[in-house]
């Protein structure tokens, strides 16, 4: 065989290509992790105005902004946004971007598949979001859609149900390209105890993914069936178990925290060793950590469901799996702070977010562990105490993470560094303002107010005056984020291929910005 010489002018695979059809039809990883988290922050404004609107509500006693029943659909698409729209799709927009880059691959495996499985969010986001405007409204079942309400609930009910079936397809073949692309695309020489701890952190994200998507769609299946084909799964009054839909919907949602947070540790085990200028202290042991939260986290789903007159014998079980959990988890923060020690530490916004992330999200933690046994778990179930701790979790854990990462890869996305004074900005403001937000609402859930209620007593009303004071500064304070991100991308002080003294990894050998085709030879990692 005659080697093919190439011809020195056809270089046009090289360039990117322009104007609208680029983003439709593109197959490139990093313009489909550009769309991802593009369509993730749109989604998390989104979002935010309802969680602003439902502190309106509660600034005061009695019904001042809304009425009970769209207070109710507020609630339940706030949660439903927030999971599936915002945070999720930002994390597979970060693996998107970054999991290439750190292992030396020139793409995802499945490149079509890649672009297909992002073209799937922006329809079903406008079903979700557009059952406001149906006969009767959104779902108003809660976002863990709970039968009888959803059986009960009008037409918005089912595009939520067709939404979610959208979106966990997409997740599904996102998670089925990141194992292939991890397993069979990592450069010469990179092993798997080599591999970055983003990449070990998502791969098993994946696995959990395809584990549980399914049975989520399984989930509101049943629902739609009951609501039209005269099945009973849930229905009561044909014979069927509301309580069967918790169990069911539960096996998917414990797994889902830990798809929602596995990946914010992975950014923060690089960010913390970078900063601290040190290696990540016990590689070996996070990685087994985080196999080991997975795979614990199959075990524990009915520690939501202590209130369903379960048997004491059911309840001990779960108590005890869900105390385990928290082991491997301490692990992960006892390396994080133990990488820290003695570090050449400096404090610049990336670094500024993953440790506000270690000190908050310790915190949503411990209340956790609170609620993990059973008898305290029965008298703070549905109140604001539970709400207080998933939102410790879930925005000082997943969304502080994403915002570290974003710091921290901005200069190699864009080939400029972000503000240094803006981004110390953002970070103190969402702190203060989140714990503002927050922290009094664990007193208020242990005083005895339930959730999801648009109007309360009056001995609540000074903590929930102070939430939504803390809420309105926390959502405002996102704007510094976007102004950061717009200002990055328009132009700024040029980043260097290595903006970071201590960053390690493939993803800055190649230059700042990160070149449209990156790795057309496989680097030799030595």
């Amino acid at each position: 065989m005659a080697a093919v010489i190439p011809d020195p002018l056809d270089h046009h695979h090289h360039h990117a290509p322009s104007g609208l059809m680029r983003w439709l039809t593109t197959t490139n990883h990093k313009d489909i992790g550009t769309m991802y988290l593009i369509f993730s922050f749109v989604m998390f404004l989104s979002g935010g105005v309802m969680a602003l609107t439902i502190r309106a509500e509660l600034f005061q006693p009695g019904l001042q902004v809304v009425q009970p029943e769209f207070f109710n659909q507020l609630t339940t698409m706030h949660g439903l946004v927030m999971v599936f729209g915002a945070i999720m799709p930002a994390f597979v927009g970060f693996a998107n971007w970054q999991i290439p880059l750190m292992i030396g691959a020139s793409d995802m495996a499945f490149a079509r598949m890649n672009n297909w499985s992002f073209w799937l969010l922006p329809p079903a986001a406008i079903l979700l979001l557009g059952s406001f405007f149906v006969p009767g409204g959104a779902t108003a079942a809660g976002w863990t859609l709970y039968a009888p309400l959803s059986v009960q609930m009008g037409m918005g009910m089912d595009f939520a149900i067709f939404a979610i079936h959208i979106m966990g397809l997409s997740s599904i073949m996102g998670a089925i390209n990141i194992v292939v692309t991890i397993l069979n695309m990592r450069a010469p020489g990179m092993a798997m105890m080599k591999m970055p701890l983003f990449c070990w952190t998502w791969l098993i994200t994946a696995y959990l993914l395809i584990a549980v998507m399914p049975v989520l769609a399984g989930a509101v299946t049943m629902i739609l069936t009951d609501r039209h084909f005269g099945t009973s799964f849930f229905n009561a009054a044909g014979g069927g178990d509301p309580v069967m839909y918790q169990h069911i919907f539960w096996f998917f949602g414990h797994p889902e925290v830990y798809i929602m947070i596995l990946p914010a540790f992975g950014i923060v085990s690089q960010i913390i060793p970078a900063f601290a200028r040190k290696p990540l202290f016990g590689y070996a042991s996070m990685v087994y950590a985080t196999a080991s939260i997975a795979i614990l986290s199959f075990v524990v789903w009915a520690h939501h469901m202590f209130a369903t007159g379960m048997p004491a014998v059911g309840q001990l079980y779960f108590m005890y799996a869900t105390m385990l959990i928290a082991v491997p988890t301490g692990v992960k923060v006892f390396n994080w702070v133990a990488t820290m020690w003695r570090g050449s530490l400096s404090f610049e916004p990336p670094m500024l977010w993953a440790t506000g992330f270690i000190f908050v999200f310790t915190i949503g933690g411990f209340t956790g562990l609170i609620c993990a046994i059973a008898p305290i778990d029965i008298q703070i179930h549905d109140t604001y105490y539970v709400v207080a701790h998933f939102h410790y979790v879930l925005v000082a854990g997943s969304l502080f993470a994403l915002f570290a990462g974003a710091y921290y890869w901005l200069p190699k996305w864009t080939g400029h560094m972000p503000s240094d004074r803006l981004g110390k900005l953002h970070f103190w403001c969402s702190l203060v303002f989140f714990n503002v937000t927050f922290f009094p609402m664990h007193f208020l859930g242990l005083a005895g107010m339930p959730r999801r209620i648009p109007d309360y007593a009056l001995q609540f009303t000074d903590f929930n005056a102070l939430a939504t004071i803390g809420a309105f500064g926390f959502g405002l304070s996102q704007l510094i984020f976007l102004a950061v991100v717009v200002k990055c991308a328009r132009g700024g002080k040029p980043a260097a291929a290595k903006p970071w003294d201590g960053a390690e990894g493939l993803e800055w050998t190649v230059p700042s910005p990160a070149p449209y085709h990156t790795f057309e030879e496989a680097p030799l990692v030595k």
